[in-house]
C-alpha cells in the first residue's frame, strides 16, 4: 500500500509462534532501536524508515528498559500506549549489553513476547547461541563500515566488547 510515496510494510505472517500481523493493518511497526553509536543508530533508524517503519531509537539498554517502562526506578520516558512490535539492539554497550536488555524483557510479563534482534560487529559464536537460547529472534552481525566507527577522518575499528 503506498503511502506518502512510501510502502507500509504489512507483517502477514507467523515465525517461530511470533505473529507478525498488527491489529489495525493500516499500523506502522514500530521498532525500539537500540545503539551506544549515533552513527550505528543513524544507520538503524535510516533502514527501517525506508521500510514505512516508526523507530523510536536510544542510546542505551538503560534507555530502552526506562521507553519500556521497565528501569528498577520505574521511571519511563516513554508513552504506555506506544506499542512496540520489534527491539532491535547492539550487543557491545556500556552499562548495559544487549544480552542483559533481551534479558529483561523476556522476563517481563508484558514485553517478553515482543521479538529482540542483537546485533554486533563481532561474530562470537558463544555470544551468539547464548543470546538465541535466551530468546532472541535473531543475531545479525554488523557488516563492513557499519560495524566500525569515524574517527578524525580516519576509520577505525570500535573496542571488542569485554563481556563475551
Amino acid at each position: 500500500m503506498a503511502r506518502n510515496g512510501g510502502v507500509t510494510w504489512r507483517r502477514t505472517e507467523k515465525i517461530d509462534g511470533f505473529n507478525f500481523s498488527p491489529t489495525d493493518s493500516t499500523e506502522e511497526v514500530h521498532v525500539l532501536a537500540v545503539d551506544d553509536s549515533l552513527v550505528d543508530r543513524k544507520v538503524i533508524e535510516r533502514l527501517l524508515r525506508i521500510s514505512s517503519c516508526k523507530v523510536t531509537a536510544v542510546d542505551s539498554g538503560i534507555r530502552a528498559l526506562q521507553f519500556l517502562g521497565l528501569d528498577e526506578e520505574k521511571n519511563s520516558d516513554g508513552f504506555n500506549d506506544l506499542k512496540v512490535d520489534l527491539i532491535i539492539t547492539d550487543y557491545c554497550m556500556p552499562g548495559m549489553t544487549g544480552y542483559e536488555l533481551l534479558k529483561k524483557v523476556k522476563e517481563s510479563s508484558v514485553f517478553r513476547e515482543i521479538p529482540v534482534v542483537i546485533m554486533s560487529s563481532e561474530n562470537v559464536l558463544a555470544r551468539i547461541d547464548r543470546c538465541l537460547e535466551e530468546g532472541a529472534e535473531d543475531f545479525i552481525v554488523k557488516p563492513g563500515i557499519f560495524g566500525r566507527r569515524l574517527d578524525s577522518g580516519a576509520v577505525a575499528m570500535s573496542v571488542p566488547c569485554a563481556r563475551g
